[in-house]
């Protein structure tokens, strides 16, 4: 919802969102599947987001772990921030990405 009302604010009429989770896909196919406290934020950002191209897709973690790296990042504080240049913490695995080197993460059972 960020994102899109970002986007809206900077006048961006193109925006593509990936997201790693499987549960926000369905929630621009149905509302029903939003929690009510975010019903009316979501709504609204509905509205903004029909005045915007918007791409939204699923990609597996792996897949874009740019993306992954910076959301640890973000939960590491209460406040919004903006980067204008890859975080010191992100900058290897962007590199790789645009290498087009694979990236594994492996789990122990």
């Amino acid at each position: 919802m960020h994102a899109i009302e970002i986007a809206h604010n900077n006048g961006w009429l193109h925006l593509w969102l990936e997201t790693d989770s499987l549960l926000v896909l369905p929630a621009f196919k149905s509302v029903s599947i939003v929690p009510w406290r975010l019903r009316n934020r979501w709504d609204n950002c509905m509205t903004l987001a029909g005045n915007i191209n918007l791409i939204v897709t699923h990609i597996f973690r792996e897949g874009n772990c740019c993306a992954a790296k910076l959301v640890n990042i973000g939960l590491t504080t209460n406040a919004f921030i903006w980067m204008n240049d890859i975080p010191i913490q992100v900058r290897v695995y962007f590199t790789r990405n645009r290498l087009r080197l694979p990236y594994f993460r492996f789990v122990n059972f």
